[in-house]
């Protein structure tokens, strides 16, 4: 896309970038989106850090375009992470989860473009402060962790707070999510929930059958107690967590309950017992594509209607 300034940035064909999704974004899914022509990212999460290398270098044998490393700042092995990321040479970090300024002038050593997650304009200013080169702005309508202002309202308010690109999460499944998006002020995209039926997508065939035959009102926000709120397709699980939100039960009911659920969804496809994360948008998706037909789609419909 010419003149775009994240597809300058990013050295990529359409501004989408799929989103960091943990124990689901690895080298398979991270390549076929780079070779789509958006940005694949490979999720770095709490996984081990030779898993991670692993997977660096797996994606590297199936693309020779950019791809990132999404990094969760509160992980315990951040730190490491932080460093694996410049001695394998990748060329794009995203992160979550906290602030990576203490990281960001090594990685702007090896030549890394890091773009942090925000959930405010507070913290996207200190993003811009610190050295960050985008900001990928993500409202409540995302799966996984989230934060409380929808994208609709997110997106122009950072957009109008800082200078580098703007990226819109959350609540973005077609091209008509990507035109609203640009209308607020993004320059690109980031998708997760669209990408679960990818192809590529090596998680649980129940999983992507969950999100297939998700409704509008399929999904839920467990754990706000918490203080750290998870968006997931309702099954008996989310129930679960549901009733300790309603009970405000204590921090160690939610960890053991949730201990390896993720897991269980990804790897397992245990459609009563996993948490399976996925935004709002999973009403929308009817069928499993391959990646450059998800990416396709969405770019054509977006050009159809900005044209």
């Amino acid at each position: 896309m010419k003149n775009n300034r994240v597809c300058n940035l990013l050295g990529i064909q359409y501004p989408i970038v799929q989103g960091g999704m943990a124990w689901v974004a690895d080298a398979s899914l991270a390549a076929s989106v780079s070779n789509a022509g958006g940005l694949g990212i490979i999720a770095g999460a709490n996984a081990p850090v030779e898993y991670i290398r692993e997977q660096i270098r797996k994606a590297k044998s199936l693309t020779d375009k950019p791809f990132g490393v999404n990094i969760m700042l509160l992980s315990d092995n951040a730190s490491e992470l932080a460093k694996i990321v410049c001695e394998e040479g990748v060329k794009v970090v995203t992160t979550g989860a906290g602030n990576p300024g203490k990281y960001i002038e090594m990685w702007k050593g090896h030549g890394i473009k890091v773009i942090p997650v925000v959930a405010s304009v507070a913290l996207a200013k200190r993003m811009e402060r610190a050295g960050a080169d985008a900001v990928v702005a993500e409202g409540c309508e995302a799966g996984g962790h989230v934060g409380k202002l929808t994208t609709m309202a997110l997106v122009p308010q950072v957009v109008d707070s800082v200078s580098i690109p703007v990226i819109a999460a959350g609540g973005v499944g077609d091209g008509r999510g990507m035109a609203a998006a640009f209308m607020l002020g993004a320059e690109a995209v980031q998708i997760g929930t669209r990408f679960l039926v990818s192809k590529e997508c090596t998680i649980h065939q129940n999983y992507k059958d969950l999100v297939i035959k998700s409704k509008d009102i399929d999904t839920l926000v467990t754990g706000r107690a918490t203080g750290h709120p998870v968006q997931v397709i309702k099954n008996k699980l989310a129930r679960q967590f549901e009733k300790l939100d309603k009970e405000k039960a204590d921090l160690k009911e939610y960890e053991e309950l949730g201990r390896g659920a993720l897991s269980k969804a990804v790897k397992d496809g245990d459609v009563e017992n996993g948490s399976f994360m996925a935004g709002q948008i999973a009403g929308l998706i009817s069928k499993e594509q391959s990646s450059k037909e998800i990416i396709e789609d969405i770019y054509s419909q977006f050009k159809n209607l900005i044209d």
